[in-house]
């Protein structure tokens, strides 16, 4: 069945795409703001930023340039207060300085609870763990709560929901860099999992490298477990050799996460430590290169 295509309403509200953002979606009760750190100011009349919600606070770490963030729930305060006022909270600490804009989600008829509210602050920080795309910066593993069964079912929709607009909004915190894309033949509506494998006896070390790859709509991914070559060519790239220095590779050669490439020939020159023909390179289990591949698919 062919997935159905969703509208998405975005606001600026100051104008520009680099300020605040509201976000709707087509029947959803749920809303999202986009609030830049410096424009906290600008969102003290909005009613409702001061109910109960849930927010994303997203950086980035000075020493390693890695993505952070760190997800929190805010409670509807007896004086009024709700979300943009922990916000501030949040602004004032110096240990989480680190941040540089918020995605809220809160809802049109301020129906969340304490429940709720708990409840998708446990399954967000647990979906954006899984996808390994940032670095959660919580201290302690929120509690899910008691929620009937019922309730589940509504919440995870909602969460269905608030991973459309989060990705819309540019951050893929929910997304794993594995997620394998799909190619259709023309002519067949049978989809294909893209896997792609390289095997070659390296001159450099006399070792056997073996990678599994699989292409994403956001390039290609060097999947873990992977055996690399850990001798450089001297005709390196510079920036694929500053990946290989960070990356995680035990003493054997072995790779420990998956790491995203935006093209073939990098994810390959990866690998081998040296420039590489990734159109050629990486073979699917039939043998056939990734560039027969996108002939046939264009055929």
């Amino acid at each position: 069945m062919a997935t159905r295509g969703k509208s998405i309403n975005l606001f600026l509200m100051d104008g520009n795409a680099s300020g605040r953002i509201k976000c709707t979606l087509a029947n959803w009760t749920g809303i999202a703001y986009r609030i830049p750190r410096t424009e906290l100011d600008k969102c003290k009349e909005r009613d409702d930023l001061k109910q109960s919600g849930v927010y994303f606070l997203f950086g980035t770490s000075d020493q390693t340039g890695d993505n952070m963030v760190y997800i929190g729930q805010a409670g509807a305060r007896k004086n009024g207060e709700g979300i943009l006022n922990r916000l501030y909270e949040h602004k004032r600490n110096p240990d989480k300085d680190y941040w540089t804009e918020a995605v809220v989600f809160t809802t049109s008829n301020n129906s969340f609870g304490p429940t709720e509210i708990s409840y998708l602050e446990n399954r967000f920080c647990s979906l954006a763990t899984e996808a390994k795309r940032y670095i959660i910066k919580n201290g302690n593993d929120p509690s899910p709560g008691n929620i009937t069964e019922e309730k589940e079912s509504e919440l995870e929709e909602f969460i269905d929901y608030s991973k459309i607009i989060m990705g819309t909004l540019g951050h893929k915190v929910f997304d794993p860099l594995n997620e394998v894309m799909s190619l259709t033949h023309p002519v067949s509506s049978e989809y294909t999992e893209l896997k792609l494998y390289m095997k070659r006896k390296s001159r450099k070390s006399g070792h056997i490298i073996e990678a599994t790859c699989k292409q994403t709509p956001e390039g290609f991914v060097v999947i873990t477990g992977s055996l690399i070559e850990t001798i450089d060519s001297d005709s390196i790239p510079s920036g694929i050799k500053k990946i290989r220095e960070s990356a995680k590779i035990d003493e054997n050669g072995i790779l420990q996460e998956d790491i995203l490439f935006r093209s073939p020939s990098y994810a390959a020159a990866f690998v081998i430590g040296g420039h590489a023909n990734g159109l050629t390179e990486w073979k699917n289990s039939d043998g056939k290169t990734l560039k027969q591949l996108e002939e046939e698919t264009s055929e």
